[in-house]
């Protein structure tokens, strides 16, 4: 039967003059997809089906927030289970300090807990935080990376020509949007990542005004660039060194990485962290968690941060859930998606080579992305920039729709190794891409 969208390009149809972009968000719309999204309708373990009748194997697994896969079945039943006990009550609750109490055991600084709904909100609040723990009004960010569509971080996170970047040493602050307040980014500074000397100039350059460097631990959105060897211990020292708060945003790696995310696997101490996606496995399920002199700083009459659906109880129920079947087994779940992931992108790159198209294959455990370019390395935004052919990669990632694989087609998002995946995933994979390849030439 010939691979169709009819449905899915009906559907979109009806969205026009109802939903801006088909959804309730850019990145799920026409603008990555060409010239309508597919609507999906169902999904279990790593398959996702759309509402035509076509199975894929799903490699963006809802942007990293599904580290289980599609409705794993103790994740079902934790939602079932609260839902049918009531969904929110917004009261204390006992299972929202037993969520607190595993993530103290599992990540090294939760010294405190405070749960949120989204990265976005997680990173509002640690924002706020540091400003009124510091007493001090900048907060430094580096070029590519992004910490949620708020204003004070919405800056230089989009792909953009390289000669509208300015010089390494003086980057170009460019906001990402329209309608922002006009003094939001008067307080942040933006410095090039992996560059040590040129984050301590940033410092240098404003004495007792920084309250806190924000950074990924690994750049996700600009597909998978790993931190230089040593950089963020180095960022770290320059922190600590000049009394500025060190703020490790874990919105994609955490979870996912290890246990204890990036600050585990690269051996950190940083002040507060950020978790969403992963925490949640599907739910809006956030937290800030950092050292205690730090985050009780929430208390009442201190920095405000409030929430009627913070640690929603159904959210709870499932990060509970989430947490268990993750460190199972001494942490199994973590060897299984290294290892899947090594699999398939050892194949990638022999596959790429076997065909003679110029393609990196960047990643850090389960994260991965396939980089069109004739460089051996990305290292940094300006490098995405300028090197990776973005428009290739999507081509390539719509062409592997008709051989049942699904993948963001957006070269500055990356692909997600999850405990669903088996090794017959990997073979699919890698014999749809070949098809895929040559379907191209």
């Amino acid at each position: 039967m010939p691979f169709s969208t009819e449905k899915s390009k009906r559907i979109y149809e009806r969205t026009l003059g109802v939903l801006i972009e088909a959804s309730s968000s850019s990145s799920r719309g026409p603008a990555n997809f060409g010239k309508y999204p597919i609507f999906m309708e169902r999904a279990r373990g790593a398959r996702i089906y759309d509402v035509d009748g076509n199975e894929y194997i799903d490699w963006m697994m809802a942007f990293g927030a599904l580290p289980l896969g599609h409705a794993h079945p103790e994740i079902v039943e934790a939602i079932t289970e609260a839902a049918t006990t009531g969904a929110h009550f917004a009261t204390a609750t006992p299972v929202e300090l037993e969520v607190a109490e595993m993530l103290q055991r599992i990540v090294p600084n939760a010294e405190r807990v405070r749960f949120a709904n989204t990265g976005t909100e997680a990173m509002m609040a640690a924002i706020r935080l540091a400003r009124g723990v510091t007493g001090r009004p900048k907060l430094l960010k580096f070029e590519g990376h992004y910490h949620g569509w708020h204003d004070d971080l919405l800056v230089s996170s989009n792909v953009l020509p390289p000669s509208a970047l300015g010089l390494r040493s003086d980057p170009i602050k460019i906001p990402d949007s329209s309608g922002l307040n006009r003094t939001a980014l008067e307080d942040t500074i933006v410095v090039t990542w992996n560059d040590l000397p040129a984050l301590q100039r940033a410092i240098e350059n404003h004495p007792g005004q920084i309250a806190a460097i924000i950074t990924e631990g690994i750049m996700a959105n600009m597909g998978v660039i790993p931190p230089a060897e040593g950089y963020l211990r180095g960022l770290q020292e320059l922190a600590k060194s000049n009394g500025i708060l060190f703020i490790l945003d874990e919105t994609v790696t955490g979870f996912r990485i290890a246990p204890g995310g990036c600050q585990e696997f690269y051996k950190l101490s940083p002040d507060l962290v950020t978790f969403g996606k992963a925490l949640g496995c599907g739910l809006p399920v956030a937290a800030l968690v950092g050292r205690a002199d730090v985050m009780d700083a929430l208390k009442w009459g201190g920095v405000l941060h409030y929430g009627t659906h913070n640690g929603s109880r159904i959210g709870m129920h499932a990060a509970r859930a989430n947490l268990r079947v993750l460190t199972r087994d001494n942490n199994a779940s973590f060897r299984h998606t290294w290892r899947i992931a090594e699999r398939l992108c050892v194949g990638y790159r022999e596959l790429f080579k076997k065909k003679g198209r110029a393609v990196v294959v960047q990643n850090v455990g389960p994260m991965f992305q396939l980089m069109f370019t004739d460089q051996p390395t990305i290292r940094d935004y300006r490098d995405f920039c300028q090197f990776v052919d973005r428009a290739a990669f999507q081509k390539f990632v719509l062409s592997l729709f008709p051989f049942g694989v699904y993948a963001s087609p957006s070269a500055a998002l990356h692909s997600i190794v999850t405990l669903a995946h088996t090794d017959q995933d990997v073979d699919l994979t890698l014999e749809a891409s070949g098809l895929a390849l040559d379907s191209n030439n």
